[in-house]
């Protein structure tokens, strides 16, 4: 019973307290704001592991061609087969030893199963923009 009516007493002194505090009801006060976070720069670290930065223009145009000649199912999202593309090239860059297996693995999708060959013929074409990196 006592460790009740302690209990019950540490309650009604907490919600007292949190009922309490300064109240500024005026409209003259400022709304306050969390401070945006920064943001992260990644590139850094992207260049690191091999991964060159994000093509643009005539570069995003070149990377999305040499997949689409190896197939069409490729490049049905183009974003995801730049960003396929990208980090494949970490693959190419730091010397993996199943670079054919990463290609498979990183460019199937529920449409198109990649094949050996074509892993093959995306590794020779993504070549020259891996060393952009």
């Amino acid at each position: 019973m006592k460790r009740t009516a302690t209990a019950a007493v540490l309650l009604a002194a907490l919600a007292a307290l949190s009922a309490c505090g300064s109240s500024d009801d005026s409209t003259d006060a400022a709304p306050t704001t969390k401070a945006a976070s920064p943001s992260v720069d990644y590139s850094a670290a992207e260049k690191k592991a091999g991964i060159p930065p994000e093509p643009t223009g005539k570069a995003r145009d070149n990377v999305l061609a040499v997949l689409f000649d190896v197939n069409p199912a490729l490049v049905a999202d183009e974003d995801d087969a730049i960003d396929n593309a990208r980090n494949q090239c970490a693959a190419i860059n730091g010397g993996a030893e199943r670079l054919e297996w990463s290609a498979q693995q990183r460019f199937t999708s529920s449409a198109h199963e990649v094949t050996e060959d074509e892993a093959k013929h995306i590794n020779i074409g993504l070549a020259e923009f891996c060393k952009t990196a």
